[in-house]
């Protein structure tokens, strides 16, 4: 079975243009630069979802894949976030951060930046970064 979430080579500049809500268009391209300050690697995209980093995943099956550090991706009515926060960290901040759904150690959800407390935020994308930049190969959850 072959890996669907892939690189693509697509300029993210484009991707996000593309992005029919002015408000989201602007709340990504704030997430790129935070992204972007807190791993300091540039925005690559991954299918349809923007992803800072590299690191390895690694299956049952012993196959290794490249996957980002942390994410995001527009979706119709959120942004989706991809941090891998430990819950520790998450219990700690979601609180002080604001509107959000989801969370714990992989996916929180925002209608708009402005719904959340941006140096929460912060602090929780470079946890997020320290944590899975200490941790070279992370196994995989899913099947291959």
């Amino acid at each position: 079975m072959a890996m669907k979430t892939q690189l693509t080579g697509e300029p993210v500049a484009r991707f996000l243009a593309a992005l029919p809500d002015e408000q989201q268009r602007e709340d990504c391209r704030a997430l790129v630069r935070l992204m972007t300050a807190a791993t300091g690697a540039p925005p690559r995209m991954w299918g349809r979802i923007v992803g800072f980093g590299s690191r390895k995943l690694r299956y049952a099956n012993g196959k290794e894949v490249d996957w980002m550090v942390i994410a995001f991706a527009p979706r119709a009515r959120t942004i989706a976030l991809y941090l891998g926060a430990d819950p520790e960290t998450y219990a700690a901040l979601k609180d002080a951060l604001g509107k959000h759904s989801g969370g714990g150690d992989s996916c929180l959800h925002i209608k708009r930046l402005a719904d959340v407390h941006l140096p929460t935020l912060r602090k929780l994308v470079k946890a997020s970064v320290a944590r899975l930049t200490r941790q070279p190969v992370r196994s995989a959850r899913c099947r291959s």
